[in-house]
């Protein structure tokens, strides 16, 4: 390794190894391997420019080489496979993230959909100047070469691990993290980061933490790295960033699944570069390849253009790939990887102070956010450097030299303390100008206790922590995150119209008569009058429809409803449209239209293997709802016959009812005959809850609504089944077999007894009043009051019977019994039939007086003395019907029409006393039975 720009770095490293370590050892091969690793990266013809993701110092140099260097071919780590959407950057303002998307996968566990990767870009990376750099200059080509989005989830070695698998090549799931709305910009997706460098080794990251004398990564970063590197030279940065990559990857600890997909990207990453160089014949030192400083160091075979190796790149699967931008945000990049609070905020002040430092002109694309397009000129002609020119060392100067201690730029520091007061006291602190003050000696007095003559934006934070913030936080904000607002806040990105897919743009186009702003952030009220404004309507169907597709908040009705034959002329709306923009994003990636992804929606929940009756009704409602139409509301209700006929439990009845009976009041009005399909439900859900009855009064796991819920299915549904064929014997059969051992149900049964005729309400009274008179059975007597109130869903005619099974409890029991057991029956009617006791309400209502003053002398309905049966007529008294013989006309017709040719017979005066009604006389059972039924009680 002699004659090599290194060498006399190494000799260094070696007698340090020997001084500190007694002799030649692991830490000796380590250091030696550093700098072996720094060597070969820099004697690589193909230039390689490693970074770090979203660091302001790796931004700063970036753009710095593109215009000293005006490489041709530009070479990005980034998923193959995104590089159309690199374009509508233009059309969008940063931050923002590149996604990729699948919700029907084939390759894949079905369990792992739906597959989403992300790539946020900030305008503080150098990933940023290199696409736009590329995008902008003509003759230039941006080639993306790291793994397509299919080979992430193919390299994925989650089904053999049982940690995060999304933790994979320095990625994070977003949802694991995340604590807000803000933070969950990029949901659950798994992000793909560019210039991934940040210790694996625990204890090394612990280490370079309590030296440093700070509290988190990005503090030793900023402290260590980005200051010291923001005026450096190309080649001091490159060598320091090669240095620091290699340090983090020869320190990493031995885990096999996260190191073999290191290698495998970097060996597909130099498999693509080669490929591309040997198809287009471009000079390698026109290019330059943009990694992370991580993979910039690697020692696998197939590094360089000049590496061998036989990586073999294995075919993507059969999965369809959706691609689009979504918006993303700091609070969104910290939370998915791993960054503290606040620091890519910070990250881009510094960019926006180094910029005006050092005056760099910066690569924008033409058009974003306000820019203005300009003309594309064209590279300039540049001579390339000599392939193999021999490097110069500036790593062993830059280790060498001391650290610049900055001064203290008190006009700065002294404009944060002030700014911070002021947001404190606009959020609630009793700050004050001695706040500020002590802000300010505190921000000077942590630095120099940190070995820092320069207070650093985390330094300020805790003086502002340590001084304002007291034992509460009075508003929604505390100094910490004040903090980070002021140094730039939660930077939300958006994307354009231009570049949203072709459902989104149709969703504004289609509420464009709205006149709002819907893709602005924040909460926009819409008013919709449907009688004035008729063309509102297609508004109102477009806002119903998302808010059944998007999540809670994005459409939310203020005023209006919509329900199954029922549509609302006013209606007022909160959107937030633009805060939800990923969510609408997503949304075209299902489909072009809200009709069609509501449409698959539903099926996808009819048609799941756990789809469930109820969810099926429930589908059919919305169907009908939102889509209009019989097509696909008839499938899915053929669709719910066939689940109904394959459950055997009763879990969902009371849903089921529910959704039955508001669909059969719908077509009974909207439709001249039932459609065919709920026809057929009826009659199968009749011959299904007859066969599961018995059972269900037994099993101890149906509660006693889902049972009322059964019953209330065949007693409500009975008419219609019966003339649908269905045979009521069915159900005498069931309620007769059924033998409960609960107290509700077994009131329950006798309830539908009583509505079968199988049971007298004399009998049933009598069974109560048994109940009250057994001591022993007087404490479960609440529960027998619970099975009464669910039996006024099925046999709603019984409520006087349960007023009054409640009024004789109270007047029978004695207050030893009757406090104790008032809490119980209150909470179980809470409980179990909170939605049943306004109709027992309403029963006492029509019962009890309505005045005090006449309450004493109110004589219960039940305690009255039942009337006297009516006494027949005399044998010898006036019989007979005189209307037929005043008004003969309709007899004859009626007569005439049954071939009746008899005619009258003329009536006797001496007629005996048995002509008429013989048989009233013969039997008067029947008519006094009738009379007595038909008395006032």
């Amino acid at each position: 390794m002699t004659g090599t720009p290194f060498t006399a770095l190494r000799g260094q490293l070696h007698e340090a190894a020997a001084e500190f370590a007694g002799g030649e050892d692991g830490l000796e091969g380590i250091l030696l391997g550093l700098v072996d690793d720094v060597d070969r990266a820099v004697a690589e013809p193909l230039e390689i420019f490693p970074v770090c993701h979203h660091s302001p110092a790796s931004a700063l140099a970036m753009a710095r080489r593109l215009r000293e260097k005006q490489p041709k071919v530009v070479y990005l780590e980034l998923c193959e496979d995104m590089t159309p959407l690199l374009t509508e950057l233009r059309n969008c303002r940063l931050p923002v993230a590149v996604q990729a998307f699948a919700s029907d996968i084939d390759g894949f566990p079905p369990d792992w959909a739906p597959l989403s990767v992300v790539a946020p870009i900030t305008e503080a990376s150098a990933e940023y100047q290199a696409i736009a750099y590329a995008l902008d200059t003509p003759g230039v080509e941006l080639v993306l070469v790291d793994r397509s989005s299919d080979h992430v989830f193919q390299w994925d070695a989650r089904h053999e691990r049982t940690d995060d698998p999304a933790r994979e090549d320095g990625t994070g799931a977003g949802s694991g993290t995340a604590t807000g709305t803000e933070t969950a910009l990029h949901g659950e997706a798994v992000g793909v980061e560019i210039g991934d460098l940040r210790p694996r080794f625990a204890e090394l990251e612990e280490h370079l933490l309590r030296h440093g004398k700070v509290r988190h990564w990005s503090e030793w970063w900023h402290q260590y790295v980005e200051v010291p590197l923001g005026d450096s030279d190309h080649d001091t940065y490159r060598q320091v960033m090669f240095l620091i990559g290699s340090l983090f990857r020869r320190l990493a600890p031995g885990d096999g699944d996260r190191v073999r997909v290191d290698e495998d990207r970097e060996r597909y990453m130099w498999t693509r570069m080669r490929e591309h160089l040997a198809t287009t014949g471009t000079d390698p030192a026109d290019c330059l390849y943009v990694c992370g400083a991580f993979h910039a160091a690697s020692r696998v075979d197939e590094f360089g253009v000049h590496g061998g190796g036989g990586f073999e790149i294995t075919p993507r699967t059969a999965t369809t790939w959706q691609y689009g931008l979504i918006p993303s945000s700091n609070a969104a990049i910290e939370a998915q990887f791993g960054l503290a609070s606040g620091s890519v905020s910070i990250a881009a002040t510094q960019w926006t102070k180094n910029l005006k430092r050092t005056r760099v002109k910066p690569y924008r694309l033409d058009g974003q956010a306000g820019k203005e397009r300009t003309a594309r000129k064209a590279l300039p002609p540049t001579v390339p450097p000599a392939v193999g020119a021999p490097a110069e060392d500036r790593l062993s100067g830059f280790l060498q030299k001391p650290p610049v201690l900055d001064t203290l730029d008190e006009t700065e520091l002294l404009g944060w303390s002030v700014d911070i007061v002021r947001a404190a006291r606009r959020n609630g602190y009793l700050a004050s100008t001695a706040d500020a003050i002590a802000v300010f000696e505190t921000s000077i007095l942590l630095a120099g206790m940190r070995d820092r003559a320069k207070p650093t934006p985390y330094d300020f934070q805790d003086a502002a922590v340590t001084c304002i913030e007291k034992d509460r936080v009075p508003g929604r904000r505390d100094v910490r995150r004040l903090v980070e607002i002021m140094m730039g806040g939660d930077r939300i990105g958006q994307v354009g119209y231009e570049a949203l897919p072709p459902l989104a743009r149709d969703v504004h186009d289609r509420l464009a008569p709205l006149e709002l702003n819907l893709q602005q952030r924040g909460v926009r009220r819409a008013l919709l009058d449907m009688t004035s404004r008729p063309e509102l309507r297609a508004c109102s169907d477009v806002l119903w429809m998302l808010r059944r597709l998007l999540p809670h908040g994005a459409a939310r009705p203020v005023m209006g409803e919509r329900r199954l034959g029922e549509r609302s002329i006013q209606e007022s709306w909160d959107l937030a449209l633009g805060t939800h923009q990923r969510a609408l994003i997503e949304l075209g990636y299902e489909g072009v239209s809200l009709e069609q992804v509501l449409e698959q929606r539903l099926r996808r929940t009819a048609y799941g293997p756990r789809a469930t009756t109820a969810e099926v009704l429930a589908a059919v409602e919305d169907a009908t709802l939102y889509l209009g139409g019989r097509r696909l509301a008839e499938e899915l209700g053929t669709r719910a016959l066939d689940v109904l006929a394959g459950e055997r439990t009763v879990d969902g009845a009371p849903e089921v009812l529910r959704r039955v009976r508001g669909l059969l009041a719908y077509y009974r009005t909207t439709e001249p005959v039932l459609p065919p399909w709920i026809e057929s439900f009826v009659r199968t859900g009749y011959a299904h809850y007859c066969t599961l009855l018995p059972t269900a009064f037994r099993d101890e796991d149906a509660t006693v609504g889902q049972v009322a819920a059964m019953l209330g299915f065949l007693f409500g549904m009975e008419s219609l089944a019966l003339s649908l064929g269905c045979d009521r014997t069915q159900l005498e059969l069931a309620v007769a077999q059924a033998h409960p051992n609960d107290p509700a149900k077994t009131a329950l049964l006798w309830a539908a007894r009583v509505q079968l005729g199988t049971l007298s309400r004399g009998e049933l009274r009598a069974r109560c009043d048994e109940l009250l008179a057994n001591p022993l059975v007087v404490p479960s007597y609440p529960r027998y009051l619970s099975g009464f109130v669910h039996a006024l869903e099925p046999v709603p005619g019984l409520a006087d019977v349960v007023v009054e099974a409640v009024s004789n409890a109270f007047g029978r029991l004695p207050d030893a019994v009757l406090l104790p057991w008032l809490p119980v029956l209150i909470t179980t009617l809470r409980s179990n039939a909170a939605e049943l006791a306004p109709l027992l309400i309403r029963e006492a209502g029509r019962i009890f007086p309505a005045r005090l003053a006449a309450l004493d002398a109110w004589v219960p309905p039940w305690h009255g003395q039942p009337a006297a049966p009516r006494a027949l007529p005399a044998a010898g008294a006036a019989h007979g019907a005189a209307l037929l013989a005043a008004h003969p006309a309709s007899c004859d017709a009626l007569a005439e029409l049954l071939g009746c040719t008899e005619g009258w017979t003329e009536a006797e005066a001496s007629a005996p006393a048995g002509t008429g009604a013989a048989l009233l006389a013969r039997h008067p059972a029947t008519a006094e039975a009738l009379a007595t039924l038909l008395a006032p009680r």
